[in-house]
């Protein structure tokens, strides 16, 4: 850290949410600082029915920032299961779960193993599907059976609140403020001033400012940024209970239960599974606005136990419960000179069991590293860079809201399937699968294709398992100090990483090769480029030959790949991914 502006002037976060504490703490990594404009009183109400679901990605991002593994904090699923009816239509077990999921689950109910045993099966006699049974043709999708990759965690969003805010009082570079509600914001060319009221109000003068701050964002509100989308969308009546399922760590959406309910039909059921023997339900509401009342959520429970089950009602302890309104809306704009929106100040989406905070991690993924290179070289031109924030992400989420609207029809309102998807009902199970699990246009991790930053087409390029724009898969990689590494773990330091396929160097000391081949030109041309980068050495990266050297940025996307040392081409794409015209000098 230098003195001057840099002491002075930190990025102001308006909002302390999981999106602003991720924020500061990414902006932490990358030297830094920040002030957190908290509204509230600096800690969070233990509430159990709102949770979130993290994919893969954005769980390892928490887990770097925080140096805190989440798997106490929530449960990792063990497998998925999709029924509908009494049938089950697709089940799937996650990585390094498979011995757990042997028999069909925990027996009872309607446990099954690979989509390969029905309720009427010997397995469940007895349960709520007794007397009728189901073949694997009819029960299984064989294209969904088996394991699904990753596991999705399921955590508290209090839970993983706390675990943010107590990474960030470890933090030097972050301040929070806390009963600090915003409501001005001046900007100049030099920077931005913020207002806030309350027993502590007071004006603060920042580099930057970012509203994480929430649906109703002052924020936005502020900069007279639209926010245009569609209300309630969906609605979810939810409790979470202390009890026992038949699929212990297993996640369960149930379409259409077989067993009569009180009130309207519950349509869709889900489970989710917390520590400690928590599961929370949600049951999808019908259009409209139906009061859900204590009496119908008791009811609703009761019967729901039951037919999962197949006998009297379980005991049961009801914990917390809520209703969750699901809308969908896309800020017209970004960015506003030197302010910037991101998480639900920006969008809203979350039908179909799709995660609006994987998003909005996400935006702190991508706007971070692009703060960090404006704010530590403030007298270089960075506006092309900040821009392709709004560029990239926006472009993301609306075609994550497209998908979403295209799919509601036709799973919600069951016409039109056959010019959608085949398979009648198994294409409703694929699309609601896609947004639980994080994966396809639903739900999977956004590539930056048609970026701005994207390198430009080059004799020496090579294609790669990994798209340009594209996360990069994890693989193990020897680090500057010869120790071995997850590529993951060297992601959001605020340098460029370049990475050289090399087999058989994982055997040798990095003072044997660093010296040997083409290591020392290679060496040469990371040293050469216009922004600060880290060379790293892996045995192998899927569908890469051996020299290839990969450029990857530091939110983890793909910048290309490159047929062995070519410096001009590598440092052309370099300066691409900056958003540079001319680049720079080389800064440490």
């Amino acid at each position: 850290m230098g003195g001057g502006r840099r002491v002075v002037d930190p990025v102001i976060i308006v909002g302390a949410g999981p999106v602003g504490l991720t924020l500061a703490l990414a902006l932490a990594r990358q030297e830094v600082p920040s002030v957190v404009l908290d509204d509230g009183p600096g800690k969070d109400e233990p509430r159990l029915a709102r949770t979130v679901v993290l994919r893969e990605d954005t769980t390892a991002l928490v887990e770097r920032l925080t140096g805190v593994p989440l798997d106490g904090a929530g449960v990792r699923w063990t497998g998925w299961r999709s029924m509908r009816r009494r049938q089950l239509m697709r089940r799937l077990v996650f990585e390094g779960t498979a011995d757990e999921a042997q028999g069909g689950g925990h027996g009872g109910g309607y446990g099954v193993a690979e989509g390969t045993r029905g309720p009427g099966s010997a397995t469940n006699a007895g349960g709520a599907g007794a007397g009728r049974g189901v073949s694997a043709e009819d029960s299984a999708d064989p294209a969904g059976a088996g394991a699904a990759g990753p596991a999705p965690l399921h955590i508290a969003q209090h839970v993983l609140t706390g675990v943010l805010r107590a990474a960030i009082a470890r933090q030097s570079l972050v301040k929070v403020a806390v009963e600090s509600r915003l409501d001005g914001v001046e900007q100049d060319t030099s920077g931005v001033t913020a207002h806030t009221r309350g027993p502590k109000g007071t004006w603060w003068r920042g580099s930057y400012l970012v509203g994480c701050d929430g649906p109703r964002s002052t924020v936005r509100k502020l900069q007279d940024i639209r926010f245009p989308g569609r209300t309630a969308v969906e609605r979810y009546a939810v409790a979470a209970l202390r009890t026992e399922l038949p699929w212990d760590g297993e996640a369960l959406l149930h379409r259409l239960p077989p067993w009569r309910t009180s009130g309207p039909s519950a349509g869709e059921i889900g489970a989710r599974p917390l520590p400690e023997g928590v599961w929370r339900l949600d049951w999808l509401l019908p259009p409209g606005k139906e009061l859900v009342t204590p009496e119908l959520l008791v009811g609703r429970i009761r019967e729901t136990l039951t037919g999962w089950t197949g006998n009297a009602t379980p005991a049961y302890e009801l914990l917390d419960t809520g209703v969750h309104t699901v809308h969908h809306r896309l800020a017209r704009r970004w960015r506003a000179g030197r302010v910037f929106l991101a998480g639900d100040s920006a969008h809203l989406l979350g039908a179909l069991g799709t995660q609006g905070l994987d998003e909005g991690l996400r935006d702190t993924d991508n706007l971070a590293w692009k703060l960090a290179a404006a704010w530590h070289q403030p007298h270089d031109s960075r506006d092309a860079l900040l821009d392709s924030y709004q560029e990239e992400r926006r472009a993301v989420v609306s075609g994550r809201l497209r998908a979403a609207d295209r799919a509601l029809p036709v799973v919600r309102g069951g016409g039109g399937l056959r010019s959608y998807v085949p398979g009648s009902a198994r294409g409703h199970d694929a699309l609601l699968a896609d947004g639980h699990l994080g994966q396809g246009p639903l739900g999977g991790p956004g590539a930056y294709a048609g970026s701005p930053l994207a390198a430009p087409d080059d004799e020496a390029t090579v294609p790669v398992v990994t798209p340009p724009g594209a996360p990069v898969v994890d693989v193990t990689v020897t680090a500057e100090d010869g120790t071995f590494v997850r590529l993951r773990d060297r992601l959001g330091r605020g340098a460029l990483l370049v990475v050289l396929v090399a087999p058989g160097t994982g055997v040798w000391a990095r003072r044997h090769w660093m010296s040997a081949g083409i290591m020392p030109r290679l060496a040469a041309a990371v040293t050469a480029l216009p922004y600060r980068a880290e060379l790293l050495v892996t045995e192998g990266y899927p569908g890469a030959a051996p020299h290839t050297v990969l450029l990857v940025r530091p939110d983890g996307h793909l910048v290309t790949a490159l047929a062995g040392v070519h410096p001009a081409a590598l440092y052309t794409a370099t300066a691409t991914a900056l958003a540079a015209q001319e680049p720079t000098a080389h800064t440490t």
